[in-house]
Formats: C-alpha cells, sequence, structure tokens
C-alpha cells in the first residue's frame, strides 16, 4: 500500500466546497481544512504506487477551485492504533 499527503491550496471561492469535494476522490482516505500556508490536507491510501501519479494530477489537481498541490509520499507509516495492536498480543 501507498500513503502520501498532498498540501492543497484553494482559491477563495472554493473554499467552503472543496473539501467535501476532496473526500469523493477515490483514494483519499481523509481531507482536512487546515491553517496556515496550505488550505487543505488529503491523506491517500492507494493499492498501487503506480495510482498515485493519477490520483494527484489526474484527479485532485483537475478539481476545480485548486490552485497548487505539494506531494509528499510516505516512507513508513505509524500509528497509535498499530502501537496498541502491538503491545496488547497476549493480554
Amino acid at each position: 500500500m501507498t500513503h502520501a499527503v498532498v498540501l492543497i491550496s484553494a482559491e477563495r471561492d472554493a473554499l467552503k466546497v472543496l473539501g467535501s469535494r476532496l473526500a469523493e476522490v477515490e483514494g483519499v482516505g481523509e481531507a482536512w481544512s487546515v491553517t496556515g500556508e496550505w488550505d487543505f490536507v488529503a491523506v491517500l491510501r492507494l493499492r498501487e504506487p503506480e495510482q498515485l501519479a493519477q490520483v494527484v494530477t489526474g484527479e485532485i489537481s483537475q478539481l476545480s477551485g485548486v490552485a497548487r498541490t505539494h506531494t509528499m509520499v510516505a516512507f513508513e507509516v505509524y500509528s497509535r492504533h498499530d502501537l496498541e495492536a502491538l503491545f496488547s498480543v497476549g493480554q
């Protein structure tokens, strides 16, 4: 599985609707509205690494109101849930 984080800068008139549009894109696990330099963060969970280009450049970047994106691919994924499951073995 391939995980990536996509930072998204939006046009002002798209701020109210872009989050729900991002969440509808196949492969987007969550879409967050955030403060700071970027307007949204999309967390991608893809079965194949080859899907990354299609999802980011073919779908997310083409959504109305997306001004620019910056993509970071994860090498490894850690979560509290995973750690708690690991240490609860045998309990």
